[in-house]
């Protein structure tokens, strides 16, 4: 069975809404972008590093429409990457599968995904929140990427927006900080439901 890992970017309120550019996703969101001005070595070299032996995508329709009108036209090693394994849509709609290698998901998503990762040894799930939400709430994950960064935008998207159950995880690694601010945090999911405590107890 395969690995399913979620690669998201957000604010220090967990915003996490068009990181990319203006045009991502605009709709009642003007910071459209926001990550480009504190993308650094360190944490570009990291999220290179997540993507060493991913050989599927699975993206919702937003997501899909974006990386389908610029990743098949470029020949760096992330299009070189993307342009070649398998892409598979989380949709409700009819979207455009023209990119080489796509296919939509069936209206049981949960059954989707359950067969993808037993097809494939490592997805990645890029972006695609409303999507994020879904696999947060039936715990069809495996492991979190998540990069902070050192800005608050106080309106957006958000990672945890309305997708997430009572959940456990573990920090898979230490968190590094990169020269601008923004910390990678990788956290694997974890048996059971968070549970409960009395601060106020003396010790046993």
């Amino acid at each position: 069975m395969g690995l399913i890992d979620i690669e998201l970017f957000a604010t220090l309120d967990l915003v996490a809404q068009a990181p990319g550019g203006p045009d991502e996703d605009p709709e009642g969101f003007s910071f459209g972008g926001w990550q480009a001005p504190l993308i650094d070595e360190v944490s570009g070299a990291q999220v290179g590093a997540a993507y060493e032996g991913t050989d599927a995508l699975l993206l919702g329709r937003r997501t899909y429409d974006i990386f389908a009108a610029y990743w098949p036209h470029q020949t760096d090693d992330f299009g070189t990457l993307f342009n070649s394994i398998p892409k598979y849509v989380a949709s409700r709609g009819t979207p455009d599968l023209t990119w080489a290698g796509s296919q939509q998901l069936g209206a049981d998503l949960g059954a989707a995904v359950r067969e993808i990762r037993d097809r494939h040894e490592h997805v990645k799930v890029v972006g695609s929140l409303n999507l994020v939400q879904t696999l947060l709430r039936e715990k069809l994950f495996d492991r979190l990427d998540l990069w902070v960064h050192p800005i608050m935008l106080g309106a957006g998207k958000k990672v945890f927006d309305g997708g997430a159950v009572p959940t456990n995880v573990t920090l898979l690694q230490p968190p590094v900080a990169s020269p601008n601010g923004i910390v990678h945090l990788r956290y694997g999911l974890a048996d059971g439901i968070p549970g409960t405590g009395d601060m106020s107890a003396p010790d046993q």
